[in-house]
């Protein structure tokens, strides 16, 4: 049945999920899938492997413009693969200082490289803590 599947499947993304957390130092993780880099005063935010893998191939990412507010917890852009269409939210509160426009032409770095080149913003936090 497919709950015996799932059942299976649990342990094996528990142990994927805490290998990344362990190689990519540095990084935090927020519950829906986002993860932030703090570097001096900004902050970068993207997508996790674990969220581009369910979501598959991304084919457009919406992004907002430099100079917009966000607030922890609110949706800032969106994702958009052959699956679903997934909103973004933001680890902290802050204003855009600049977005990631090589998404605009290559959406598929989210998937590629959803640590690297596929990050999505980078934010001036309101709260530096």
């Amino acid at each position: 049945s497919s709950a015996a599947s799932k059942t299976q499947l649990s342990p094996e993304l528990f142990s994927l999920s805490r290998c990344f957390s362990s190689v990519l130092e540095g990084l935090k993780y927020a519950e829906s899938h986002e993860w932030i880099k703090h570097e001096g005063g900004v902050a970068t935010i993207g997508i996790t492997d674990h969220a581009q893998d369910h979501l598959g191939e991304v084919v457009f990412v919406d992004l907002p413009e430099p100079g917009v507010q966000v607030s922890q917890g609110g949706s800032f852009g969106a994702v958009e693969s052959v699956k679903a269409t997934s909103d973004v939210n933001s680890p902290v509160s802050g204003k855009i200082m600049e977005v990631n426009t090589q998404l605009t032409e290559k959406p598929g770095l989210v998937n590629s490289s959803p640590y690297e080149d596929g990050w999505m913003i980078k934010i001036k936090p309101s709260n530096p803590s």
